[in-house]
């Protein structure tokens, strides 16, 4: 008895804390621009999986800072070439992230079996001879020319595009790159929003973030427990199925599947009331295995793990498992 009154004591300001954090993120809410109209990119297909600011760069840090002088020839060569096509610069950015995944930019006369080239394309396949294949305005231009006769590439994600012409046998691989190509794309070919990530836009229903926050922030300091869907418990899909069922929204049940249920714009753009998730490998949405609620100036809500509960934290923008697209749920599904 004597371990329960200080527990007593501490309720009230326990409750007073909870209470603040609702009234600080409402408030929030009801003076930021489009409060319950969020916005959602159309046609936005940042990829999965570029490091440092989300929507550019490259694996492993790379940027355009980071090129050799040789990189940076080659990309505004294979850029060169697609403009002759009159290729859509769409074209360039699958190119460019697919020679950098295949020889990081290097016009390499070496490569697995018999790859050769910028784009590690095998004459015994009939991509060309050695010479034709190590000349990189050649191996651009028959590049070009096999995604271009693929059906409906445009509407593709880039690393289904460039897997379809080269039939990697690491077909996630390009995704990691997009970043950096679109940075090339933009910079070298002098194209505005090579990513389609800054056009358009949906909006959700009048006061579905606010409803959908005020629901998740209500549960804070209910128990994790994994499958649960409440009222009492939570698991991390679980709670944001119950926050948007409460807004009109319905929600898959699991965190991978809710990734899928709304467009995708890039996480720092993200608005109160999108959802964010981490996985294991951040270029592989199949990973996923936490979602969270957005609230805004730099906070979110969770459901995080066994034997913590639910709660309000800051989100950390640098951890290695955010995925670089966020979801804005019920709105139209804008990447594949």
């Amino acid at each position: 008895m004597r371990l329960l009154r200080p527990l007593r004591l501490l309720l009230p300001f326990v409750a007073i804390g909870v209470a603040l954090v609702v009234f600080l993120t409402l408030g929030f809410l009801a003076f930021a621009p489009n409060a319950g109209q969020p916005r959602v990119t159309s046609g936005c297909d940042a990829g999965i999986g570029p490091i440092g600011t989300v929507g550019r760069g490259g694996a492993a840090g790379a940027t355009i800072d980071t090129l050799t002088d040789e990189q940076r020839q080659n990309a505004a060569t294979i850029i060169g070439v697609g403009k002759e096509l009159q290729a859509p610069p769409r074209a360039w950015l699958v190119a460019l992230a697919t020679a950098m995944q295949e020889s990081t930019l290097r016009n390499i006369d070496y490569g697995d079996r018999d790859s050769l080239g910028l784009f590690q394309q095998r004459p015994s396949q009939g991509w060309g001879s050695p010479a034709q294949v190590t000349d990189p305005n050649y191996s651009a231009r028959i590049f070009y020319d096999r995604l271009l006769q693929v059906p409906d590439w445009e509407d593709q994600p880039v690393t289904v595009a460039a897997q379809t012409v080269q039939r990697s046998a690491f077909p996630s691989a390009y995704a990691k790159w997009e970043g950096l190509a679109a940075d090339l794309v933009e910079q070298l070919g002098d194209v505005t929003d090579p990513t389609g990530c800054g056009s358009g836009s949906a909006e959700l229903p009048a006061g579905v973030a606010r409803t959908a926050i005020e629901f998740a922030l209500g549960e804070v300091g209910k128990p994790y427990v994994w499958g649960a869907t409440g009222p009492n418990t939570y698991d991390c899909s679980g709670l944001m199925l119950r926050a948007f069922e409460k807004a009109g929204i319905k929600l898959p049940r699991v965190s991978r599947d809710q990734y899928r249920a709304g467009g995708h714009l890039p996480v720092r753009q993200a608005q109160a009331g999108d959802l964010m998730f981490y996985a294991y490998d951040r270029t592989d949405p199949t990973t996923i295995h936490h979602v969270f609620l957005y609230l805004g100036n730099d906070q979110m809500v969770e459901a995080p793990y066994s034997g913590q509960n639910v709660r309000v934290q800051p989100v950390n923008w640098d951890y290695k498992e955010l995925v670089p697209l966020a979801t804005r749920p019920g709105t139209p599904s804008n990447t594949a």
